[in-house]
């Protein structure tokens, strides 16, 4: 039986995704979403200008403005029920800037796979692995993201490492977006946000890049979403975001740190809450249990790898095989982690819809 290409994510809230850095522009397909939801092309926006190009001087300079259309599935203001078509025009692409790498291969870049796969590839930018396709999964968990706020559910991402500068994050929960937005980095933490920036700025000149960590926190999560072998949520979560460009590492509440624990010092002791419900008195198990929400907030972090377009000379080979160099033109982010943010959040916020919904089907008749 032939396997369809992987263009959709999700099974009850279903999105697909089509499109090319250079070409017309994208499309994205959103099917699953409930009947009766307000929504405009304004509900899209703010998360969409939080991962656009050209917000900053940090970040890559092309300039898209990523306005979206929104083409059916709303009337009058409100979700139908039917499928949710969105569509966003390319209207910066400088094509000429990649006419002379069209026979190399880019290190860190799919090209050499693309060919290995396909045969023959779309060389200008990135292609279909291109970031640029992830402001189709930003604007369908803008969607996500209303539906969850329904239940008192929110999802918000930071920054919390560039390089070798660590932020200082005592409550993940706590932090808020006004924090997050603050600086042009997406990191909460002020003072080293100073540090990150300049840091940013340093590779920049260096005509290098950085790579970081962000942080993901669900708040207001349930108990009981997720499914108990292989569709568990930290399963559904890993695969969402490692499917983002240049994430390399996932890992969640006390993460890697747990190979050096002892079960004593790593559970979370089982309490009751002020509300009166089951909680823990700690988090190591950031908010999951044997793949189910435990109702603590979801916790989680990404490593993303250094852009891996650089001006800088770097050797390679050409399509036959033959040794020669390379210098990537173009426009691109010597970090990518402020502009990951919104990106990291759209795929946890995917993933909690999709087993919200998925939990409502199966679980929710008997609880009245």
């Amino acid at each position: 039986m032939y396997h369809m290409p992987g263009n959709s994510f999700g099974e009850l809230f279903r999105v697909t995704t089509a499109g090319v850095s250079h070409g017309p522009g994208y499309l994205c397909i959103v099917d699953g979403c409930p009947p009766g939801l307000p929504l405009s092309v304004e509900d899209l926006l703010p998360d969409l200008r939080r991962r656009r190009p050209g917000q900053s001087k940090i970040v890559t300079q092309r300039q898209e403005e990523d306005v979206p259309e929104i083409w059916s599935g709303v009337f009058d203001g409100k979700t139908d029920g039917t499928s949710i078509g969105i569509v966003f025009r390319n209207t910066d692409q400088r094509s000429s800037d990649y006419r002379d790498i069209k026979d190399k291969y880019r290190p860190g870049h799919a090209d050499y796979t693309f060919d290995a796969k396909y045969g023959f590839r779309d060389y200008r930018g990135g292609g279909r692995s291109s970031a640029r396709e992830t402001l189709c999964r930003v604007a369908a968990a803008a969607i996500a993201k209303k539906l969850l706020a329904e239940v008192g559910a929110r999802v918000l991402g930071y920054v919390t490492q560039v390089g070798n500068v660590i932020a200082e994050i005592a409550d993940p929960a706590a932090i808020t977006l006004d924090q997050v937005e603050a600086n042009i980095v997406r990191c909460p933490d002020p003072v080293k946000a100073t540090e990150m920036i300049a840091l940013i700025e340093q590779v920049r000149k260096e005509q290098d890049s950085i790579g970081g960590v962000c942080e993901l926190v669900a708040t207001g999560v349930p108990p009981g979403w997720g499914e108990p072998v292989f569709d568990k949520l930290k399963a559904d979560l890993a695969k969402g975001l490692l499917s983002l460009p240049a994430v390399t590492a996932f890992e969640y509440g006390a993460g890697f740190s747990v190979a050096t624990a002892r079960g004593s010092a790593n559970n979370d002791p089982f309490v009751k809450t002020p509300a009166g419900q089951v909680g823990t008195e700690s988090n190591r198990h950031g908010g999951m249990l044997g793949g189910i929400s435990s109702g603590m907030p979801i916790v989680c972090r990404v490593a993303i790898k250094p852009t891996s377009s650089l001006p800088q000379p770097q050797k390679t080979v050409t399509r036959a095989g033959e040794p020669t160099e390379i210098a990537t033109r173009g426009r691109h982010d010597p970090c990518l982690l402020p502009r990951f943010v919104p990106m990291g959040e759209a795929m946890m916020a995917l993933v909690l819809v999709d087993h919200w919904l998925r939990w409502k089907a199966q679980c929710a008749v008997n609880r009245g």
